[in-house]
């Protein structure tokens, strides 16, 4: 399984394509690629799509460990 960037990558479009052939809002699509944002079913369905890939082929999770997103953590009063 390869990334949403790398599939992008390997098929030569840039962020500004696949957000315009998904019908996505921007700010979604680019926190996908970026690994900040774990997509909902149907936006895994419509990003493959415009990929011209299975959903299979994506690996759709967090690239980014969640501890280091804000609102987590034993400063938040919540322990990881």
């Amino acid at each position: 399984m390869k990334t949403v960037f790398a599939c992008l990558q390997e098929r030569g479009l840039n962020i500004d394509q696949l957000i315009a052939a998904s019908g996505l809002e921007s700010k979604r699509v680019r926190a996908i690629v970026s690994g900040n944002y774990t997509a909902s079913p149907s936006d895994r369905q419509r990003l493959a799509s415009a990929l011209g890939v299975s959903i299979d082929e994506i690996a759709w999770d967090h690239s980014i460990g969640v501890q280091h997103l804000r609102g987590n953590g034993p400063q938040s009063g919540r322990s990881t």
